[in-house]
């Protein structure tokens, strides 16, 4: 009887340890923000193969690591902005054109913002870049 008392106890107390560690995890999730890089980033890019001037209109959000440093991404907008559209602007059109491209284009503009931002802030504040609208033309 001891045996079988003291097993449901260890048991119990395992479940109530692995609870107890889920929900101290789950509260120290991050707490993400969202800031849109308004208005949408259009630019230009040059097509060497048609000797054309094309476009490209995104809207870009970037994720923020945490809410509290949401005032401070807003406070650097301007050098958020001018470094997207630095970036979009060293394209190819073939890069802008492929799918490849375009996550290609989102790596390196989520790598320009965190290196500008850490320069900036110490931080690199920016935790990922999503395009929501992409289009193109030739």
């Amino acid at each position: 009887m001891n045996k079988r008392f003291f097993s449901c106890l260890v048991v119990t107390l395992c479940g109530v340890f692995m609870l107890l560690s889920s929900t101290a995890h789950a509260q120290t999730k991050a707490n993400y923000a969202y800031l849109g890089l308004e208005p949408d980033i259009v630019t230009n890019f040059i097509s060497p193969s048609a000797r054309k001037l094309g476009y490209v209109r995104v809207t870009v959000e970037l994720m923020i690591n945490d809410a509290d440093q949401l005032e401070i991404a807003q406070h650097h907008m301007p050098l958020l902005r001018a470094t997207a559209i630095e970036v979009f602007g060293q394209q190819t059109a073939e890069k802008v054109k492929s799918l490849t491209g375009r996550e290609d284009i989102r790596l390196a503009i989520l790598k320009a913002l965190q290196d500008h931002m850490k320069r900036e802030t110490g931080a690199e504040i920016i935790k990922n870049v999503i395009f929501t609208k992409y289009l193109y033309h030739i």
